[in-house]
């Protein structure tokens, strides 16, 4: 039997979501959170591997048991199988849910979109340095926004990709990408980009060189030259992982089992 779980957590003491032989990562404390659990070693695949510092507020994983897991208090399945994890987790790992699948149903493979969010802020502040990225100059969001538009007119985003992964194709569906400013603080702005699948480094490197177009270093024109060269050395810096957040992943109505 096959389950998701939705958690979210703080990446900045971990290296990553996957595990590492040499640093703690997020799937190592879930995978052993629900080992002890169901009381047998038990892997947790993840939706995706972020890097290391990189926040989630909604990541799915899924894991295997032999047997149906029954609540002990009559209490609500997802109510109770979330708190038995949180208390075995962390504090900065909470898992919101959890939820019976079909057997083939798979976290990674089935997602049909992911949705990440940049923090990036033009001031200084002590009390959100953890969470943005302050940038020292002043950028162009509109002309940011303009460039990033026609992100929707590729697919192949080898400029945008760390070098030397195991992917087997480079190309990327696009379907949202946008600077907005933050509703709570004016000096924040926040670039929401959701694909149907992304490549290592991607947002990082998008958002890198999107602050090059805004800072007036590249034109809208070199923007997508950069794109077309698929060259990783084209495209710029890529930004800081603290800053990064997964929001969302969507699944087809399909992987879930529906109680009759």
């Amino acid at each position: 039997m096959r389950y998701f779980i939705y958690l979210a957590y703080d990446g900045k003491n971990y290296h990553g979501w996957q595990i590492q032989p040499n640093g703690n990562s997020i799937q190592a404390e879930l995978s052993e959170a629900v080992s002890l659990f169901v009381k047998k070693e038990t892997e947790v695949i993840g939706a995706g591997r972020t890097d290391a510092e990189v926040n989630a507020s909604l990541m799915v994983a899924h894991f295997d048991i032999e047997s149906p897991i029954l609540p002990d208090n009559g209490q609500d399945f997802e109510t109770w199988l979330a708190h038995k994890l949180n208390r075995k987790l962390p504090a900065d790992i909470s898992v919101y849910r959890v939820v019976r699948v079909n057997d083939e149903a798979h976290a990674r493979f089935s997602a049909t979109a992911r949705t990440y969010q940049y923090h990036i802020t033009t001031v200084k502040s002590p009390f959100n340095r953890y969470y943005t990225y302050r940038f020292p100059q002043p950028l162009d969001f509109a002309l940011m926004n303009q460039a990033a538009k026609h992100l929707f007119d590729y697919t192949d985003f080898t400029s945008f990709s760390k070098l030397h992964t195991d992917a087997k194709t480079n190309d990327c569906t696009i379907m949202k990408a946008e600077w907005k400013q933050s509703g709570t603080d004016s000096n924040e702005w926040i670039f929401t980009i959701t694909a149907n699948r992304f490549l290592r480094n991607m947002v990082r490197a998008v958002v890198g060189t999107l602050l090059e177009v805004g800072r007036g270093a590249m034109t809208i024109e070199q923007f997508c030259q950069t794109i077309e060269k698929k060259d990783r050395c084209a495209a710029g810096t890529s930004v800081p992982g603290n800053a990064l957040f997964l929001t969302d992943i969507q699944y087809p109505d399909e992987c879930f089992v529906v109680n009759e």
